[in-house]
């Protein structure tokens, strides 16, 4: 049945390992035993409260996470937490420092501002957001520093944690969690939409220090809270069970993997394929750049957007689906996530020698 199946470079909801596609498949109907789908499940039963823990054990695991950290699995997608945050931390001191490397990190800036004295810390819209700026600009009150760790639309990716002493760092690892290893210990909060490396929409993840919980502003939503969420095990309301349940499924397929140090391994040879071939062509060029190219999200071009839009019309009767580039940077982007196999990869570096043969 899966015969059919394309090489899917969305950025995002983006593919699933085939071998969790298959295995939710096997027990979508009756799951374990219980005679239900897990979607069917209440969130409360003994069933499901077993596959809520289990996963929360594997994430902790897989991510080395520490026991002085709280995992959420929470609603609302990634956005939601661009006011969860300044709304759980802006009150410690009033102020916060962001990092301004795209879209969405801009955005949450521009949410935080209306909690309280959110600063610029360091910008990269200079050039279209193209690179990942050395210096920061960050004050010794600040309440957090942010960021955004890989900039899905520009195709840039920070390569270290920065320095910024004792602030918590708040970091938004939406397209590149899992695809590392990451010191957890390193931040204050790390949080992600799942739909991206991890499981399908509808997921997001908050992993927060437990010193950094109860510090939220008196008029902080109650499901925005990450202390009351945290008192109740992400269950104040019904979680998002079937992502959750992915999630755990994911896990399983990472370990299988080599954890995260085998899946980096992975990871960086596609990005090293793609990008080498990429610098061997005439007619194309990449958006990011070479010090700032993610692993995650390839961002590359030709010189007309005619011959763009050739070039994704061709890909997709090869195959190949979803290489638009974002309207912010036009041309072409190739999200070769976790799942994405390495044969998905070495086809779209074939099609890529071809085209540049064919059309230059």
């Amino acid at each position: 049945m899966f015969n059919e199946r394309i090489y899917n470079f969305s950025a995002g909801p983006s593919m699933l390992p085939l071998p969790v596609l298959e295995r939710a498949a096997k027990e979508m109907l009756n799951y374990g035993g219980s005679g239900m789908s897990v979607m069917e499940m209440s969130h409360r039963s003994k069933v499901y409260a077993k596959i809520f823990a289990d996963t929360k054990e594997k994430f902790r695991a897989i991510m080395q996470i520490p026991e002085n950290y709280e995992i959420l699995f929470l609603q609302g997608g990634a956005s939601t937490q661009f006011s969860a945050i300044p709304l759980n931390l802006m009150g410690l001191t009033g102020k916060a420092d962001y990092a301004l490397t795209g879209n969405f990190s801009t955005a949450a800036w521009k949410e935080a501002k209306r909690y309280g004295d959110a600063a610029v810390a360091c910008s990269s819209e200079d050039t279209n957001h193209n690179y990942i700026p050395e210096a920061l600009s960050v004050r010794e009150d600040a309440s957090y520093f942010y960021y955004c760790s890989n900039n899905t639309i520009y195709g840039t990716q920070w390569k270290s944690v920065p320095e910024v002493g004792d602030i918590p760092i708040v970091c938004d690892m939406s397209s590149d969690i899992c695809s590392k290893p990451v010191d957890v210990s390193k931040y204050g909060v790390i949080y992600a939409g799942a739909q991206k490396n991890l499981a399908p929409a509808g997921l997001t993840i908050v992993i927060v220090r437990k010193d950094l919980l109860g510090h939220a502003m008196p008029q902080t939503p109650m499901m925005l809270d990450w202390k009351i969420q945290a008192d109740n095990d992400s269950m104040k309301n019904t979680p998002p069970c079937w992502c959750i349940y992915v999630l755990g499924l994911v896990c399983d397929w990472l370990e299988e993997m080599g954890g995260l140090a085998g899946i980096q391994k992975v990871n960086e040879m596609k990005a090293k394929m793609l990008y080498d071939v990429l610098e061997q062509t005439e007619i194309f060029t990449c958006h990011a750049q070479k010090a700032a190219r993610s692993d995650m999200n390839v961002t590359f071009r030709t010189a007309s957007s005619e011959l763009d839009a050739l070039f994704v019309s061709q890909a997709a009767e090869a195959g190949m689906s979803n290489l638009k580039g974002h309207r912010m940077t036009g041309g072409m982007r190739a999200s070769i996530y976790n799942a994405m196999p390495v044969e998905g990869v070495e086809k779209l570096c074939d099609f890529i020698s071809d085209f540049d043969k064919n059309n230059r």
